[in-house]
């Protein structure tokens, strides 16, 4: 036990001990529906349960007929193409909205700023039942219900609050007196921001944007008020796949975003590390 002193008491080492195999069953427990799903996609049968075949680790019982499918079938290749689209616009938007508005309540002199930020992140406390009801009756009169710019606008709406959150919390470890100097040397405010600013907080800026875009992937509250048939996006589609076909191909959808959210959270790791380098602090 190398991370216990040498005078600990045997007490204190069963606990050391025990410490961490609660933390592992919990572990467990959180992530055991996921670690159901990914060898279920490679079932070779057309079923949601594990066959004989799977269990005594058959090779014929396994296959990847399901991820090939994900290829033949245009629905599914049409909800990817949305969902890319949706997920890549509304992250551009959120993040550029998102930076704008952090920046803003940095500023000491910002008036009613508790007020502004508690409007800014509503999104993340409303039940999202509610914000997509609103945003169904809204669309619907101004003509952007069941259309891609109005689910464009709304994950906006959903992912904004991530990237301000993130990039405030950059803020709060930001040194303005390079602003100071900068001025004093003649830079006007763009260069300032572009030069200065922008590379110190870009760490925040990503960590949000990743967070907005995978709020974006994996919405279906709000598609499933505001899309149509031909704006169905991933989620959307696994939605109806499991009302009116059920599919394995179903399992082999959600372990690539199993995957895909696997790698965002690791470049989130590395982007917390790399802005704990920038603010001099050592990554833990």
């Amino acid at each position: 036990m190398s991370g216990l002193p040498s005078y600990a008491t045997p007490l204190e080492r069963l606990w050391y001990v025990a410490f961490r195999v609660i933390c592992a069953l919990i572990l467990l427990f959180l992530i055991m529906p996921l670690l159901v799903i990914v060898p279920l996609s490679f079932n070779a049968e057309p079923y949601f349960t594990f066959t004989e075949g799977m269990v005594s680790l058959d090779p014929d019982a396994y296959s990847v007929r399901w991820y090939q499918d994900i290829w033949r079938n245009e629905q599914w290749i049409h909800s990817m193409k949305n969902s890319v689209i949706v997920g890549l616009c509304a992250t551009l938007l959120a993040t550029t909205l998102g930076t704008l508005a952090a920046l803003g309540l940095s500023r000491a002199h910002m008036p009613a700023r508790t007020l502004v930020m508690g409007l800014l992140i509503s999104p993340m406390i409303v039940p999202l039942i509610i914000t997509a009801a609103g945003m169904y009756f809204f669309y619907s009169h101004v003509g952007l219900a069941q259309t891609l710019p109005g689910i464009i606008l709304a994950h906006t709406a959903l992912g904004t609050p991530f990237v301000v959150i993130t990039v405030t919390a950059t803020l709060s470890g930001f040194d303005h007196t390079l602003i100071r100097a900068s001025s004093s040397l003649g830079a006007t405010p763009t260069h300032t921001f572009f030069h200065i600013t922008m590379p110190l907080i870009m760490p925040g800026m990503i960590s949000g944007a990743l967070f907005a875009f995978i709020t974006s992937f994996d919405e279906v509250v709000v598609v499933l008020f505001l899309a149509g048939f031909e704006e169905r996006t991933i989620p959307r589609q696994m939605w109806a796949g499991i009302r009116e076909q059920i599919s394995p191909t179903i399992l082999a959808v959600a372990t690539l975003l199993i995957g895909m959210s696997a790698l965002l959270l690791v470049s989130l790791e590395l982007l917390r590390r790399r802005g704990e380098r920038l603010r001099g602090l050592s990554p833990g």
